[in-house]
């Protein structure tokens, strides 16, 4: 396992924009690099990175252009935009997910709730779904929206 404590010790291991971890790593730290970052197991406080490819991502704040996990748990993932071709996971696991646009292939969640516009390409199942804005919208491209609950 390899624990980092400092941003300093991150970047010095930062190779051609790519942060390559062959175990499970720890950031006792919050970290902003402009690398990828490529694990077994990712735990930490903060991570805002260019790509993230981990079995498991354990992290408080999650910012980041693509994700891909096996797994993501986290206490907030937070971003302008969460384009989703590229978030891809077993589970996410998240007790906010904010963004002002989400555009996914496919979105299963149980709430959702988005400042204008939500779409997905595939498909778009949550028990409810709600805009923050007056004139928000959703819609799936390539099949009906499917809400198990609640429509807001």
């Amino acid at each position: 396992m390899k624990i980092y404590k400092t941003q300093k010790e991150v970047e010095a291991d930062i190779v051609d924009g790519k942060l390559v971890i062959d175990d499970s790593v720890v950031f006792e730290c919050s970290i902003i690099i402009s690398a990828s970052i490529s694990a077994g197991d990712i735990s930490a406080l903060d991570i805002s990175a260019g790509d993230i490819s981990a079995c498991n991502i354990t992290a408080l704040d999650i910012s980041a252009r693509n994700i891909t996990a096996g797994d993501i748990t986290a206490g907030d993932i937070s971003a302008r935009n969460i384009t989703a071709g590229d978030i891809t996971a077993g589970d996410i696991t998240a007790w906010d997910i904010s963004a002002c646009n989400i555009s996914a292939l496919d979105i299963s969640a149980r709430n959702i709730s988005f400042y204008a516009f939500c779409c997905a390409y595939v498909k778009l199942v949550c028990e409810s779904i709600k805009g923050q804005r007056k004139n928000s919208k959703y819609f799936c491209f390539d099949s009906e929206v499917v809400i198990k609950g609640d429509k807001q």
